[in-house]
């Protein structure tokens, strides 16, 4: 199947492409406002598939809208009539296609050319109205709030924000190009005679703002988002699309001392404190005991022995690990608990707890195993 792209070096254009070679469509004739005039023809003639996503959302002059949105659609049109091509094509509008200012009547305008041209030739056509789109590769400052909030807070530059409570309705781009590729088997979502993403979100425009600069405070925090939110998941993984190269690491505070280091990784409310805890040759760490805390050890590099034992109990359970086998060892309340470096070389231990630790109520007491 060959399928012309339209607009290919764009937002949507490169996220689709990307995604339509992941799942094998390799025959894509992208077009883009630097291709040879030439080969809107040629492949007018070859296509079998239309995505037509190219369009103007900011020119200087506002007569570009029309010449941008309508215009060159004629153009595509004309060149697939000529050839008689009757090949589906999918146009992507906007939601402001509802609207009266000049990106809104030439959006429409687009719309009622492709719908005349579908019922003339009896050809398949797709009218998409998306509104925000937000995702990676998005151009910040531009056309996407998202992208500019990202852009803005991932750099400590200020943000503007002129009423907090606007509402703005949001798609994020895997969704579209998921539902774009569907539509290439005519599985396509209708929403009376338009087609729409059917994964889509309503948030303020404060608390958008709220959740992304959420994300780099989280940095000192070492919390993470809410990934039971899909929205919030989507965000964050965008967000970090907007960091400069120089800033994708981050230090970590190490307690450190003769026995070894401890590092907090990950702190969070709901699931926990997960830690690095590095221990030398020959010492043991721990010897205390939890009243609800419970904590989770995998070893992932070097060998160690794991000793519990029941506070009024002399029985003792070991468990000797190693980082060539990973296993967790649980460490359930009530238990006094060691761990022990039985090898020549540093032993390195992942360790969560079900709580972040708190110096007021550490719940936490000596006693040797």
């Amino acid at each position: 199947m060959k399928i012309l792209v339209t607009g290919a070096n764009g937002f949507i254009g490169k996220n689709l492409i990307a995604q339509l070679k992941n799942q094998n469509y390799t025959d894509i004739l992208a077009y883009d406002i630097d291709t040879d005039p030439a080969l809107l023809d040629e492949y007018a003639e070859q296509c079998d598939f239309v995505y037509h996503l190219a369009g103007v959302n900011r020119p200087k002059n506002p007569d570009a809208f029309m010449r941008g949105n309508f215009g060159f659609t004629s153009e595509l049109l004309k060149a697939l009539e000529r050839h008689g091509n009757k090949a589906p094509v999918m146009l992507a509008s906007s939601v402001q296609a509802e609207l009266n200012n000049p990106y809104g009547k030439s959006k429409r305008a687009g719309e009622e050319l492709l719908l005349r041209y579908g019922k003339d030739n009896g050809v398949r056509v797709l009218v998409y109205r998306f509104p925000n789109v937000f995702g990676k590769w998005c151009r910040p400052n531009y056309n996407s709030v998202v992208a500019t909030f990202c852009y803005q807070i991932a750099r400590d530059l200020p943000i503007r924000i002129d009423n907090p409570d606007t509402i703005l309705h949001l798609v994020y781009i895997d969704d579209v190009a998921a539902e774009l590729i569907r539509a290439l088997s005519g599985n396509e979502t209708h929403k009376g005679q338009f087609c729409t993403v059917p994964v889509g979100y309503s948030v303020s425009l404060g608390q958008l703002a709220k959740l992304i600069t959420g994300f780099r405070e989280q940095r000192i925090t070492l919390g993470v988002p809410d990934c039971s939110q899909p929205l919030e998941k989507k965000l964050y993984s965008t967000y970090l699309t907007y960091l400069p190269e120089e800033h994708f690491s981050y230090p970590l505070k190490a307690n450190t001392d003769e026995r070894g280091s401890f590092t907090e990784f990950i702190r969070t409310p709901d699931r926990g404190q997960f830690s690095v805890n590095v221990t030398k040759p020959g010492v043991t760490k721990g010897n205390h005991w939890h009243h609800t805390k419970t904590e989770k050890f995998l070893v992932v590099s070097g060998n160690a022995l794991i000793q519990l034992r029941k506070t009024d109990s002399d029985r003792i359970a070991e468990y000797i690990v190693s980082g060539e086998q990973p296993q967790v060892v649980d460490i359930p309340p009530g238990y006094t608990h060691n761990i022990k470096n039985i090898g020549e070389t540093d032993l390195v231990t992942l360790m969560w707890a079900n709580e972040p630790f708190d110096p007021q109520n550490p719940d936490t007491y000596y006693q040797k195993v």
